[in-house]
């Protein structure tokens, strides 16, 4: 098994590098020449090849130029002011008062939707090329008649207005209403106005792209209507990696285009073809997907094959499986003995529906760990894994602001900015999530080169640091080593790697290492989840306590481990950090591993309970009443990407 340990708890002295050091020192003794060619390069960090900083960021950003962000009260805060906020500037919401990150972000995807991209500010401006479109002049007459809602509506009296506001927004305008419509067909198809916006969405990026400081994508979000039965929700993060010489050669791939996702990932392989440049796509949270994320059906409806496989592994390496519409790791229902699988799950079924009758089947294609679980079994049929994903989290924020800090959280959309009144209206939100990336440099062709190797891991806010290795020979004091990378990397391979062929009689080990954010929580436990593929084709899985704090003891038999406690005081929004520990690191070995099996392994952290952003709301605003069962605590998170084990 494993014996967890608190870092602050013992100190060990790696002795291998010193070894290294006599070794090479004896044998260039013997032959008298003491040179720097032969001794290698003295400096250790010399040596290193692999990545060594974890940057953060946001890959699912919204801004003004959104139709569903406008349309909800966003009339002002443009990309500009998305990049000067991600970049730890002080910016004024609509609600008229300012908002800054505590430390800013390393990395952005302003990912405004495809459909109607930039129509809602040209006619605003009046702009000449939206005017002449019959879209255009509908959109102008209606907003000219009924004005939209903007985030005055926060400080009125009540929760009304802004209930009222939703409703109206939702009635109106063109096939119905100035968002909604986005998704019917109601759409701009000039093409000189399409790649006017595309071009500023490039310049915007560029200008604030700064290598070695802050890293600006150029990206989109393809957005499918939500209610298309074969593609609800179904939408993608589309990130070049390139600058605006190459991704302003094409216009983005939309709706208007084609909503079966195939016809993205051709789009995606004729732009590397073509232009010579590199790109890639992330499913949106699939856990208001109707069931149809992770179904293994094409948009036709037919079971997918080996080609349909091949290619959406390749484009879509990555999962959002975590952002402000819920959580989306497991759902209590699929995973009943898990007792932190019902964190932030989405309270209704879809958008706005009521349950469905196969609602559990639904679940088990939206949901990362069973869609991780269908992947193994695609896999076995097909020989390709079509759901082979790391994982990473995002905002899908409509504000212009990536904060998703509990005593920073700026909302969905600009109607729930903070307020007195969103707590009755928006309680359900989370605040959640960021990407964080190991990467070599806070560069695009680095960022990118970790995102497709699925170097990245999610986190529902906190910036705690996490290394998760796995391979076949790690040792117990690997988790104290000074440089645990340099073991991680020698030994096996990194989350988002593969393991294959085990050595007979010997089980993977997994070394993990979690360090709490300097400026957040201590750390509860670390946890691994194993989903496999039995013999018999059952698809099973068991998470496991590996690293406990505070001195707690993991039963032997596989039981729970007692809880660590709360030092939450819900009135004041307060708590301590006199309970957890701020960093966990153990090598782990699976007692229950079969070589004939495929499996997959992730890390979950889990920080002590904390005041949730409602708590804050209450305390801030001085609210008295609030409508009951809105949670107040929280306990934050990180999911790292997989590493996957094949017989062969």
């Amino acid at each position: 098994m494993a014996r967890a340990i608190s870092i602050r708890t013992r100190v060990c002295v790696s002795v291998s590098a010193l070894a290294i050091g006599l070794g090479a020192a004896g044998a260039l003794a013997a032959d008298g020449v003491l040179t720097p060619e032969k001794a290698g390069p003295y400096s250790p960090a010399a040596r290193q090849a692999f990545p060594t900083k974890v940057l953060w960021g946001d890959t699912h950003l919204h801004s003004n130029l959104s139709v569903d962000a406008n349309g909800m009260g966003n009339r002002a805060l443009t990309p500009e002011d998305a990049y000067r906020f991600a970049k730890g500037e002080a910016v004024t919401g609509h609600n008229r008062t300012p908002a800054r990150l505590r430390r800013p972000l390393d990395f952005l995807v302003v990912a405004d939707h495809d459909v109607n991209l930039g129509v809602m500010p040209a006619i605003a401006a009046n702009d000449p090329l939206i005017m002449k479109t019959e879209v255009g002049k509908a959109w102008a007459k209606l907003m000219a008649e009924r004005p939209m809602p903007t985030g005055d509506i926060l400080n009125a009296p009540t929760a009304e207005p802004r209930a009222e506001a939703a409703r109206s927004t939702a009635s109106s305008g063109p096939n119905p209403g100035y968002f909604w419509g986005a998704w019917g067909e109601a759409y701009v198809d000039d093409v000189e106005f399409r790649q006017s916006v595309w071009n500023q969405v490039c310049d915007n990026a560029e200008r604030h792209n700064d290598p070695g400081n802050f890293t600006a994508f150029i990206g989109y979000e393809y957005t499918p209507p939500t209610g298309h039965a074969r593609s609800p929700n179904f939408h993608r993060i589309v990130i070049f990696e390139d600058g605006k010489d190459k991704a302003c050669d094409v216009l983005p791939f939309s709706y208007q285009d084609s909503a079966d996702v195939e016809d993205l990932w051709a789009y995606l392989e004729d732009y590397e073809e073509k232009v010579g440049g590199r790109v890639l796509a992330i499913p949106h949270n699939g856990n208001l997907s109707s069931g149809m994320m992770f179904r293994p059906e094409t948009f036709g409806g037919e079971p997918i094959g080996v080609d349909y496989a091949k290619t959406r592994a390749r484009w879509e390496p990555l999962y959002e499986m975590t952002q402000i519409k819920g959580d989306a790791e497991a759902h209590p229902i699929l995973s009943p003995t898990d007792e932190f699988a019902d964190y932030e799950t989405w309270h209704v079924a879809g958008f706005f529906g009521k349950k469905p009758e196969n609602f559990a089947e639904q679940k088990q294609y939206e949901y990362a760990r069973p869609a991780l679980k269908v992947g193994l079994d695609q896999q076995a049929k097909l020989g390709v894994n079509p759901f082979k994903f790391g994982m990473i989290g995002a905002t899908d924020a409509h504000t212009s602001f990536a904060s998703v800090e509990e005593d920073n959280f700026w909302g969905k959309t600009s109607l729930n900015e903070p307020s007195p009144y969103r707590l009755a209206t928006a309680w359900h939100f989370t605040s959640s999530g960021y990407a964080a990336v190991w990467a070599e440099e806070n560069t695009r062709e680095a960022i990118f080169a970790a995102m497709k190797r699925k170097e990245t891991y999610a986190t529902t806010g906190p910036r705690m640091t996490v290394r998760f290795f796995g391979g076949w020979n790690y040792a117990e004091e690997d988790a104290f080593a000074a440089d645990l990378a340099e073991a991680g990397y020698s030994k096996g391979v990194p989350m988002g790697g593969d393991l294959t062929k085990a050595p007979r009689g010997k089980a993977p080990s997994f070394l993990v290492r979690a360090v709490k954010d300097p400026e957040g929580a201590n750390l509860d436990r670390v946890q691994i989840v194993k989903g496999w593929r039995a013999a018999n084709g059952e698809l099973m899985e068991r998470v496991y306590d590996v690293a406990v704090s505070d001195g707690r003891t993991i039963p032997a038999d596989g039981g729970k481990v007692e809880p660590v406690g709360s030092t939450v005081d819900v009135e004041n929004a307060t708590y301590t950090n006199t309970i957890g520990d701020p960093e966990l690191a153990v090598v782990w070995t699976d007692p229950d591993f079969d070589p004939k099996e495929l499996a997959f392994y992730y890390v979950r952290v889990i920080e002590i309970p904390k005041p949730r952003w409602t708590a804050y709301d209450r305390k801030i605003y001085h609210v008295k009443e609030i409508p009951e069962g809105i949670p107040m605590v929280t306990q934050d998170r990180a999911y790292t990407s997989p590493i996957w084990y094949t017989p062969s």
